[in-house]
């Protein structure tokens, strides 16, 4: 059986757009991102919304030529060559290794799940709203940023079962992002108890 991650910016009051659908507000520096390449590298495939992946698609294919720092050399190759997923009814050829999943893109994560695909959600509201109500996320890694925006886009569009979730661990960084990371309680047992 395989997984899928939702990997989250959030803002401290919960939301993931601001009010105008800003979705430039998270501190998405080095530090956050390099300790997470060699486990984004053991995903079968990076899974976004259609607006997450437009912005990926406008940076990272080129973000090697005139690099900031041997990161960005190594995740626009990682990006590049990497298997995605994009959920869209509108995105036509989109390139870079991407293959648009359209109205059925719930069944499809379902089948993908199913025969051993391990998936990352790297941003896209509205899919992972669509996943939560599937209940297909099966562990959480929320970024949450040290910033109010007051109104917008919230993460979790219905309620969860916090008696579900099991902690994994809390991480700080130097920006003031805290990392917290949950897994499905059940989940956890089954995997735990059969090893």
């Amino acid at each position: 059986m395989g997984s899928l991650t939702l990997w989250m910016q959030v803002s401290l009051d919960g939301f993931v757009e601001g009010p105008d659908e800003e979705v430039y507000w998270p501190v998405v520096d080095e530090e956050l991102c390099a300790g997470y390449l060699d486990e984004l590298r053991r995903a079968d495939s990076l899974l976004y919304g259609r607006k997450t992946y437009e912005i990926m698609a406008d940076y990272w294919p080129t973000a090697d030529l005139a690099p900031v720092s041997p990161f960005y050399v190594d995740f626009a190759r990682f990006w590049r060559d990497a298997s995605k997923l994009v959920v869209s009814r509108t995105l036509q050829a989109p390139g870079w290794n991407t293959e648009v999943i359209g109205a059925d893109f719930v069944e499809q994560v379902r089948q993908r799940k199913d025969s051993g695909q391990d998936l990352v959600l790297l941003g896209g509201a509205e899919t992972a709203a669509a996943f939560l109500a599937h209940d297909l996320i099966d562990e959480y890694r929320l970024f949450v940023h040290p910033v109010l925006l007051g109104d917008g886009v919230p993460l979790f569009q219905a309620s969860v079962d916090p008696s579900s979730l099991r902690l994994l661990d809390v991480l700080t960084f130097d920006s003031a992002v805290v990392q917290i990371r949950y897994r499905q309680s059940a989940r956890v047992c089954v995997e735990h108890c059969l090893s």
